[in-house]
């Protein structure tokens, strides 16, 4: 797998011990020497922290001085050994109650809401030794004005890294600026001033590494700093996973496969694919319950795992997606996976925790590292937009990252169940459960394969049994989603020569053309979302003006619920019956509404409002009124097309 990190490599990070009631020995954080400025400034004044000592190996950093209101971090690390040999467990023992996010972290970070006395218990455990200690931290009442950065964490050498500072409606700070507070230089993106991003360097040891925020609130001069635990790791000899991935640990502790999950299917190590007989398909096991499947799940917070657990126990009363998992070997849930896919090389689904946040807390540790999807397509004269709707609303949750905010299990629902469908059928294409018990390995991708080669996939039978018409739309996908240069001939299209192409055809959506795979799984998505959800997709061929937006676009043909079209019954119910026979696919699919067309002429925004409302809306699109969703093109939620 290969992963975009655009912005360049910094150097070790050290911290200067100071204060405090510890000793003077490093507890395994790097103290450089002084270097030249050459990237982001220094600050005038270094940051001062105190290392406390404790009865054992087990040391702790805690800063100089916290604030109510202001996220804060007390860090672990351990004389002579490397942070990432260790499994860690906070817990809080006294004061006001806390929302310990990064709990199974060396870096616990939090926000205290009110002054007073914290202690919090650590217990850190490898195969070689444990340790359990306590800290007790004094949390001072908050200034009138002050700032956040979000938030303190512990990043793997080579990880992306992203800070943000909270930019409220009230007391929205102003001039800001960026400083390093510890250790040597950086080369920071701060393009947009809210916001850091950079690459953790390669340390020699584990290193932390501080960066601080000056602005202007409500007239007054304010800081905060940020800490990052640089942590080392094993070189990466991975072919697969060739840039760093985060570290993650397996959400279940009891796991029987809790050893086998990360070097499996996440890890920096991985030399080829492990044996069916090491880590089988979900639908393998003896036993196949909710809790075979969290045995699974592999995290790099404990959050993700608790709601992603939430969700199959609350938001899958048909056990849709429990069906469909039994076709995975595993469920990945890391801050640095964007976007979600699934890879029959490993046979996991890897999920972005963007669909999976509740807290605004656990949102803050989503790293923001730009989603670089490819430009493909760019000298082509057309538009093909997509969006879910229920009732003439957007579904699809929107609230930027600016604005810090919890949400409801219901409105991460349509987004995370979608792309579930999506992701799952993949695994179900490759592996329905019908072959689960003649699958004879030694791997997975042996088994893939095989199948593939005999063209035995559900796709490939799907497009045998019931092709696409449209070379013309198949050869623009190519130009679209695989990088092909578009000709002359292409690239004089325009939106009615496109609507001609492809409104006569059996496709979803113009990414069903890009693979065969593709097309099964569109189908699959889309019919799914709209009998279980009564959640329809809108598909159109649009104009391509300079600087798009949902407003200045202009529809030439549309559907809503294209699905429901009598031209694909038949594919779509054969893709069900495959996937999951016990919902009758050809009673499925008549049953959906019959799709509304869209009014000519008019913007896609226009285009929106074009169904009766029958129930209230349940899903909140925008915080503002003049919020709006972005413009979404066909295929913008894939890496690249399953092949």
């Amino acid at each position: 797998m290969q992963r975009s990190l655009s912005y360049l490599l910094i150097s070790a990070l050290g911290l200067t011990a100071c204060g405090g009631s510890g000793d003077n020995s490093s507890g395994g954080i790097v103290t450089p020497p002084p270097v030249v400025p050459d990237g982001l400034v220094r600050c005038d004044a270094q940051s001062q922290h105190n290392q406390i000592s404790t009865s054992s190996d087990l040391m702790f950093i805690t800063e100089a001085h916290y604030k109510a209101g202001q996220p804060a971090a007390v860090i672990a690390t351990i004389k002579g050994k490397n942070v990432s040999d260790y499994q860690y467990n906070w817990t809080q023992t006294s004061g006001p109650n806390l929302i310990l996010i990064s709990n199974k972290s060396p870096v616990l970070a939090f926000t205290a809401s009110e002054s007073g006395n914290y202690k919090f218990e650590l217990t850190a455990v490898s195969s070689q030794a444990s340790y359990t200690e306590s800290i007790e931290i004094s949390i001072d009442a908050a200034n009138s004005a002050q700032l956040a950065i979000r938030v303190d964490h512990q990043a793997s050498e080579g990880n992306s890294v992203s800070f943000r500072i909270d930019t409220p409606d009230v007391n929205t700070p102003s001039q800001i600026s960026w400083c390093v507070a510890a250790g040597p230089d950086l080369n920071v993106d701060i393009s947009s001033p809210e916001i850091a991003l950079f690459t953790a360097p390669s340390v020699a040891e584990d290193t932390l590494s501080t960066l601080r925020v000056s602005a202007v609130i409500d007239g007054q001069s304010v800081t905060d700093d940020v800490q990052l635990l640089i942590t080392k790791e094993d070189a990466i000899t991975s072919q697969y996973f060739d840039e760093r991935v985060a570290k993650t640990f397996a959400y279940k502790d009891n796991s029987p496969y809790k050893n086998d999950l990360q070097a499996c299917v996440y890890s920096n190590q991985l030399q080829q694919s492990c044996t069916i007989a090491r880590l089988p398909l979900i639908g393998q096991q003896a036993s196949i319950d909710k809790q075979a499947i969290l045995d699974r799940v592999l995290v790099s917070h404990q959050w993700m795992g608790q709601n992603f657990e939430y969700f199959l126990e609350n938001l899958d009363p048909n056990s849709d997606f429990a069906t469909l998992l039994q076709s995975v070997t595993a469920i990945v849930i890391s801050y640095d996976v964007r976007p979600s896919f699934y890879w029959v090389l490993t046979g996991a689904i890897y999920l972005d925790p963007n669909d999976l946040w509740l807290l605004a807390e656990e949102r803050d540790t989503i790293n923001e590292a730009p989603d670089y999807r490819s430009g493909f397509g760019n000298d082509l004269n057309f538009l093909m937009p997509w969006r879910y709707v229920k009732n003439n609303s957007y579904t699809s949750y929107v609230v930027p990252r600016s604005v810090r905010t919890d949400r409801t299990p219901q409105e991460l629902m349509p987004d995370l169940a979608s792309l579930l469908y999506h992701e799952l059928a993949h695994a179900n294409d490759f592996f329905p459960r019908s072959v689960h018990a003649s699958l004879s390995g030694p791997t997975l991708l042996d088994d893939y394969l095989r199948r593939s080669d005999a063209e035995q996939l559900v796709s490939d039978q799907l497009i045998e049994l019931y092709p696409l018409a449209s070379q013309e739309m198949v050869n623009l996908a190519e130009v679209s989603f695989k990088g092909e240069t578009a000709n002359d001939t292409q690239k004089s299209y325009i939106a009615s020569d496109i609507s001609s192409f492809f409104s006569p055809d059996r496709a979803t959506d113009y990414y069903a053309y890009s693979t065969r795979r593709e097309d099964a799984a569109m189908l699959f998505e889309e019919a799914l979302m709209s009998h279980r959800y009564a959640i329809q997709r809108d598909v159109a061929v649009t104009d391509k003006p300079d600087n798009p937006t949902a407003s200045s676009i202009t529809v030439d043909w549309g559907q809503r619920g294209r699905i429901g079209d009598i031209k694909l019954e038949s594919r779509a119910a054969f893709v069900i019956d495959q996937m999951m026979p016990e919902l009758n696919g050809l009673s499925l699919v008549s049953d959906l509404p019959t799709p509304i067309e869209m009014k000519q002429g008019q913007s896609w925004s226009d285009n929106l409002t074009i169904s009766p409302v029958n129930s209230p809306q349940l899903y909140r699109v925008a915080p503002k009124a003049n919020s709006s969703p972005e413009l979404r093109l066909s295929g913008d939620r894939h890496v690249r097309p399953v092949d």
